[in-house]
């Protein structure tokens, strides 16, 4: 996660810094999410196969090599070695995305969403380690900007493989020796609250991604200084982050669908505030209320999951989930850099309001439906 935070931090920038089209500068970060899309299936069945411990260690180790790819991009000042290094890196979180649900594995059924909570909130730490890395190691081989920062993710991902072999993930075993009935995808694709977890997970994320992409340069284009950026991002991800100690809390009270439904709210919030101003003070409430919105429908969405499938299905539907999430992240990181600099920061934020409110009617629909359920047995 404080790799991650970096990225998010630095990689729009860099890319302006390398690209000749101005509109070219989130390209790198929008072939992360596409390279997030393409690992989330291989991810998923690979650890499958060999289990979490192997499966979470390739995945850090191909982000080693990358961010060793993307460094050596900034210093040849080739924006598509760099934009092969992010495929990369986008590669190396789609096996870390798993992390939330190698944490449900191990738990009772009850407790799952606490689980995935406490496992988002060590984002905590990504929200100060991520930006601190970015600025005290931008300027590291000047002239050449921000190869610092990408030389540094080395060492995160190293640290990363360290802790993964330190640990003993409990019922480790291969997917595969896992006995019992699993039923067709697209019998399980059709239950309502698949579609829902899969709806909040997918536009609570494009969404923070859109927006946060075209942040740092929205801010650097109305007269701001990146450390300003740096700043609003930092307080992105630590809403993003904290919630974490209590969201799992707070569905087990309050029902999963509750809980989707206030951070759609939030992202409503957040369109607010971006839309009054362009003020530091508007670029951080509006990236605050985005990031708490993230965390509740992301976590939201992904427990809400947990309850769609048996042990046995668990690798697809893991698999699936994630595919059409980072498909629709991916899909907004091209088109947010594009917008903003054809179009501007106001439009940025309108865009988003069509996919929140099919969020919406999404959680209302399926509330319907567990109310109708109750009525007709009696509960």
């Amino acid at each position: 996660m404080s790799a991650g935070s970096l990225i998010m931090t630095m990689t729009a920038l860099t890319g302006t810094y390398l690209a000749d089209d101005p509109s070219m500068s989130t390209l790198p970060l929008a072939i992360q999410f596409v390279g997030m899309m393409c690992a989330a299936v291989p991810a998923s069945l690979f650890m499958g196969k060999v289990g979490r411990k192997i499966g979470f260690s390739v995945g850090f180790f191909i982000g080693f090599l990358s961010a060793g790819l993307a460094t050596w991009g900034i210093f040849e000042g080739s924006f598509w070695l760099f934009s092969a290094g992010s495929f990369g890196l986008g590669i190396t979180n789609s096996f870390g995305q798993y992390l939330r649900f190698a944490a449900t594995e191990v738990v009772e059924a009850q407790h799952r969403p606490q689980a995935i909570s406490y496992v988002m909130a060590g984002g905590i730490i990504a929200a100060f380690l991520g930006p601190w890395l970015a600025t005290q190691t931008k300027d590291y081989f000047e002239p050449v900007l921000f190869a610092g920062g990408f030389a540094s993710l080395t060492l995160v991902y190293i640290a990363a493989i360290f802790v993964v072999c330190l640990v003993r993930f409990r019922n480790d075993v291969p997917h595969e020796d896992h006995h019992g009935p699993a039923r067709p995808l697209s019998e399980i694709a059709k239950q309502p609250a698949f579609i829902t977890a899969v709806l909040a997970a997918a536009m609570g994320y494009g969404v923070m991604s859109f927006v946060m992409t075209a942040t740092p340069l929205a801010m650097v284009g109305c007269g701001l200084e990146f450390k300003d950026a740096a700043f609003v991002i930092q307080w992105h991800v630590v809403g993003m982050f904290l919630p974490s100690f209590f969201t799992g809390k707070l569905i087990k009270k309050y029902g999963v669908l509750r809980i989707i439904f206030i951070g759609t709210l939030l992202n409503v919030a957040c369109m607010a505030f971006a839309l009054s101003g362009l003020d530091l003070m508007n670029f951080w409430f509006a990236l605050v209320a985005l990031g708490v919105g993230w965390n509740f429908m992301f976590i939201g969405g992904s427990s809400l999951l947990t309850q769609c499938y048996r042990e046995t299905e668990r690798s697809k539907v893991q698999a699936v989930n994630d595919l059409i999430v980072f498909s629709v992240v991916a899909i907004g990181s091209f088109s947010s850099g594009a917008i903003q600099n054809a179009m501007g920061w106001d439009w940025v934020n309108m865009v988003i309001g069509l996919p929140l409110l099919l969020a919406l009617l999404s959680v209302i629909w399926l509330g319907i439906q567990q109310k109708n359920m109750k009525m007709m047995t009696g509960s």
